[in-house]
């Protein structure tokens, strides 16, 4: 189970934003992430601090010892929680369906930029996917397709050369997983 402070230092929209860009891009300098997400460097800094914190990033030394500026990376890939983990501490529960609800919004506005964006050429090649299937599963079942799911996202990542020369652009990738009714 992740710890609380984890889920909500992430799932802050800005902070979300800094993690995804230092996912795709790598190690970055402070400046160039304030430049490409259109912030302050104080801002960025701060929330750098605040990821630094929860465990999501980590500074990189310069290589060349300047102490003028700094340098971060993603210290870990993804998380994987449900709300329901917290059941145990109210405050808790209640900052995890915030968390939830926030990146569930996070999602949906992705998605929706997307279909604004399909005629544009530059992602024009590109076609969303979709895909969906309805079933039976216990919760244990249900944690178990969760589990796989990433293990399959993470397989599909490792394979991609990103040496080979090909051009490539951001895509983004994300599953539910819930009791339903037909």
């Amino acid at each position: 189970m992740e710890d609380i402070s984890v889920i909500t230092a992430v799932h802050h929209p800005l902070r979300r934003r800094i993690y995804d860009y230092l996912l795709l891009y790598g190690t970055s300098q402070v400046t160039v992430v304030a430049r490409a997400l259109d912030s302050q460097v104080g801002s960025i800094s701060h929330h750098l601090r605040m990821l630094e914190r929860a465990g999501i990033v980590e500074r990189v030394p310069e290589a060349s010892g300047d102490r003028r500026t700094s340098w971060w990376k993603v210290a870990r890939r993804g998380l994987t929680w449900s709300a329901d983990d917290y059941a145990d501490s109210p405050a808790d529960a209640l900052l995890a369906r915030e968390a939830q609800r926030q990146g569930i919004r996070m999602q949906i506005e992705r998605l929706q930029r997307w279909h604004r964006r399909r005629g544009d050429p530059a992602v024009a090649a590109y076609d969303a996917s979709n895909t969906e299937s309805t079933a039976w599963a216990t919760p244990e079942e249900l944690r178990d397709l969760s589990a796989r799911v990433l293990r399959a996202v993470r397989g599909w990542q490792s394979s991609i050369d990103e040496d080979d020369g090909q051009e490539r652009t951001p895509v983004f990738f994300f599953a539910h997983a819930f009791p339903t009714e037909p």
